[in-house]
This record gives C-alpha cells, sequence and structure tokens, in this order.
C-alpha cells in the first residue's frame, strides 16, 4: 500500500499513529485528513471487520476540537438494526465515507492543548462498541 504523506502532524500524533499498528496517511481533498487503514470494528456484529477511518482536521488543529468520524466500507449491523446519524456520505478522492456523527459534549468535553488523535482514536473505539450490545 502506497501510503500519501501530504502535510505533517504534530509529533504526538505521529507517535501515536506509529505506535497504533495500523498503516495510516495524510491527505488533502478540500481538507486535511487522516485515514487509517485497517482499523477493527470492535465487534462481529458489523457487516466489516476493518474498515478505512477518516478523521477531518478542522483548521486550527490541535487547538480546535476534532468531530465525527467517517468509514468505508459503510457500516451496518447485521441484526440490521439502524445505525444513527449515520446517513450522510463524504467523498474523499471519490470514494464515498460514511459519516458518523458523533461530537464531544459539556460532560465529555474537547480539551484544546491536551487532546490530539489519540483521544479521537480511542474515542471512534468507544463509538463503534456503543452500537453493538
Amino acid at each position: 500500500m502506497d501510503l500519501r504523506r501530504e502535510f505533517d502532524l504534530p509529533p504526538d500524533d505521529i507517535a501515536f499513529l506509529d505506535g497504533y499498528g495500523r498503516p495510516w496517511e495524510t491527505t488533502v481533498d478540500g481538507s486535511q485528513w487522516v485515514l487509517i487503514h485497517d482499523f477493527s470494528t470492535q465487534r462481529d456484529g458489523y457487516t466489516s471487520a476493518t474498515v478505512t477511518i477518516a478523521i477531518r482536521l478542522e483548521t486550527g488543529y490541535p487547538l480546535t476540537a476534532l468531530d465525527m468520524v467517517y468509514v468505508d466500507p459503510p457500516m451496518a449491523r447485521r441484526d440490521g438494526q439502524p445505525i444513527r446519524a449515520t446517513d450522510a456520505m463524504q467523498s474523499i478522492h471519490g470514494t464515498p465515507y460514511q459519516r458518523w456523527s458523533r461530537h464531544y459534549t459539556a460532560t465529555n468535553p474537547w480539551i484544546a492543548g491536551v487532546d490530539g488523535l489519540e483521544r479521537h482514536v480511542l474515542s471512534i473505539e468507544e463509538w463503534f462498541r456503543r452500537e453493538i450490545p
């Protein structure tokens, strides 16, 4: 797999991604994106065991909060139950990614200057775990 490195990440993010053990890349398609390949969906209740996730880096990151996750191929539950807030799609270099609309809250806030890709990836793991009982 030829992995793109189209922009630089903060050193802490690179160290986390390198230690995470999945192929990753940075690319620009309207926004800056971090793609993590072979990402485990954490549960056998999904139609895909692994996916590629895309994380959009908002202007001002890492002081600006990350938000949501985008998934290829789109994920569905094997039992046919819907997954809330996953109907929108986002094209990245011509590949349609399913948007999981998930956000940090006042009770679970993003801490500017402290949080980064590690926090967001661990949150994504939790979002995937929560959907399958």
